[in-house]
């Protein structure tokens, strides 16, 4: 058990989060994504929402403020629509963890499956709204000079 870190992000979850560095990205996908099909690296959240996910994994990591937005949300199909609500729900969970941090862009499912080349880090969420998919873009982790205690 560690101190500080929500019981939602298991150890899989914390490993994947861990392996990280800066601009690497992690799809936080609904139920419906076919996870298994698409992604090399999945961890399973299966009861979990993606708002209460986000509030967990976000005090972890730094988003990244450079190049555009570090949240990708799925782009409807063809005639299909979004549901506004699902973006706001992110939107506020992001914003108490990032003020300022840019609106999200929308994109097609391609991101989500992968681009050559480019690992996919994959998260199965419960998450039952349509298009509920978010991309997350990790930064830089900003340091802290630190004290070494010193025998007295």
């Amino acid at each position: 058990m560690l101190k500080g870190i929500s019981p939602l992000v298991g150890p899989d979850l914390l490993a994947l989060l861990c392996r990280m560095g800066h601009g690497d990205e992690i799809v936080l996908a609904d139920a419906h994504f076919p996870g298994e099909s698409v992604g090399r690296r999945v961890v399973r959240a299966d009861g979990c929402g993606s708002p209460i996910l986000l509030d967990a994994i976000l005090p972890l990591l730094e988003l990244d403020g450079k190049g555009g937005s570090p949240m990708v949300m799925m782009a409807a199909d063809g005639k299909d629509v979004l549901d506004p609500t699902v973006e706001d729900s992110y939107r506020r969970v992001i914003l108490r963890h990032c003020p300022g941090a840019p609106p999200s862009r929308e994109t097609s499912d391609s991101p989500f499956t992968s681009e050559p080349g480019r690992p996919l880090r994959l998260v199965m969420t419960g998450e039952t709204a349509k298009y509920g998919n978010i991309i997350l873009r990790k930064g830089v982790t900003p340091c802290e000079p630190r004290t070494i205690p010193t025998d007295s």
